[in-house]
């Protein structure tokens, strides 16, 4: 049984501050507390860090679970889904990165 880490990075279609900062209380709101979640952290895009390897975002987004099914059921808790129904409109680009952790590492 592995852990899965949820990176999740948004491009928004308006990227002022206020965009930014309401996207990131909507994923305190309806993404943290799931069952299996381990650790669950959102933050925003630091200009300072600006450099050609770092992908163009507004806000990331990063979730760890237990393992798979944890993350399979928060794909499909009510939470979730109303965070997705109620947020996609904003988006403009939405890139997702699930990865198994490692224990040994």
């Amino acid at each position: 049984m592995s852990r899965l880490a949820h990176q999740v990075f948004f491009k928004l279609k308006n990227r002022d501050d206020a965009s930014v900062e309401s996207l990131v209380n909507a994923c305190q709101k309806y993404l943290t507390g799931h069952d299996g979640t381990l650790d669950f952290s959102v933050g925003v895009r630091e200009p300072r860090y600006d450099r050609p390897v770092n992908a163009d975002y507004d806000v990331a987004l990063h979730v760890v679970f237990v393992d798979q099914a944890a993350h399979d059921a928060y794909q499909v808790a009510p939470r979730h889904l109303e965070f997705f129904e109620q947020q996609k409109p904003n988006w403009d680009v939405v890139q997702v990165f699930d990865s198994n952790l490692r224990d040994d590492a």
